[in-house]
């Protein structure tokens, strides 16, 4: 199978207790959870059996272990994950409100994530890497960018494609340069996957259909428009296609949209039906939510088949 290479950043997640609890004073916190953009799609792409590897770098720490070892007894490549003694692994506390929205307090630029590097474990991934996937976020630093946009041009040079997720959080996107980064990854894109809003930040459209158009007149194959519990909507020059999502309990949303990611482009670079990669990518966003923390609800592909086998049997609600 093709393998799939990422870069970016590592971080330990750390959530408040309660809905509305603020992290501007004390209170009860759960975690640490391994977590990170990148490491979430990795490690999904991996419990499916995709051959997956990431490229970062992680304080010589608990919190980097703990991550480390998570990939790793997943499948996870993870020979390019450079360790830094004297520097910490990164940290994202995250707050929920009542209107379903998140506060995050993030530490990725000042930690070990920022001396992120092709080095020569890096080289040598991406050496055997067919697919390079790009989340947003993790365009945090130019040292970041520049990596990633290396990467981006070792896999293209040797026939390999590129998805791009955006992944902005609202913390991120005034940051310096992200926006010029973001545009940057865009015009390499293969497979697009941006989430609701995330779609009209490279375009002056006013509906998804005019958006979506542009997207593809620009050179892009696919886009998928992630559309959270109502599903997902994917769209080449050819055709349209819907899914619709499957209701859950709903525990924790961090990660749902980079497990879709990871579903959908595992399948997609099997050779899957648009049909068939859709549906696989909800059910890894659905079963995602079902637990606290952004990796714990991943699954293996068994899993998702019998979560599929059930939910088929299911009466619509």
């Amino acid at each position: 199978m093709k393998k799939l290479v990422s870069a970016g950043e590592i971080v330990v997640e750390i959530m408040a207790d309660r809905v509305d609890q603020s992290l501007a004073e004390p209170g009860l916190l759960h975690g640490p959870f391994p977590s990170g953009a990148p490491a979430i799609f990795i490690a999904q792409a991996a419990r499916l059996g995709q051959p997956a590897g990431l490229i970062s770098a992680v304080g010589d720490d608990d919190f980097g272990h703990l991550n480390i070892d998570r990939l790793r007894d997943w499948g996870a490549d993870v020979s390019a994950i450079a360790i830094h003694k004297g520097q910490a692994t990164g940290t994202a506390f995250v707050s929920y409100r009542a209107d379903g929205s998140r506060h995050f307090v993030f530490n990725i630029k000042n930690s070990a994530a920022g001396s992120i590097e092709i080095d020569e474990g890096a080289v040598a991934l991406l050496a055997g890497a067919d697919h390079f996937h790009v989340m947003g976020s993790s365009l945090f630093s130019e040292r970041a960018t520049s990596v990633i946009l290396a990467s981006i041009e070792m896999v293209k040079r040797k026939g390999g494609t590129v998805s791009f997720d955006p992944n902005i959080r609202k913390e991120m996107i005034e940051l310096p340069g992200m926006r010029e980064a973001l545009t940057k990854v865009l015009m390499l894109t293969d497979i697009f996957l941006p989430s609701g809003e995330e779609l009209f930040i490279f375009t002056d459209a006013a509906d998804e259909a005019s958006a979506v158009t542009e997207m593809l007149a620009r050179g892009i194959s696919a886009v998928i428009v992630k559309k959270g519990s109502a599903g997902a909507v994917y769209y080449d020059r050819h055709r349209q296609v819907t899914a619709q999502g499957f209701p859950v309990t709903e525990v924790d949303p961090t990660g749902a949209g980079d497990c879709f990611g990871a579903g959908f482009v595992s399948l997609w670079l099997r050779g899957a039906h648009p049909e068939d990669a859709l549906r696989i990518a909800c059910a890894c966003g659905a079963l995602a939510v079902t637990r606290k923390g952004p990796m714990e609800g991943i699954a293996t592909l068994a899993e998702v088949q019998a979560f599929l086998d059930d939910a088929i049997g299911r009466p619509s609600p």
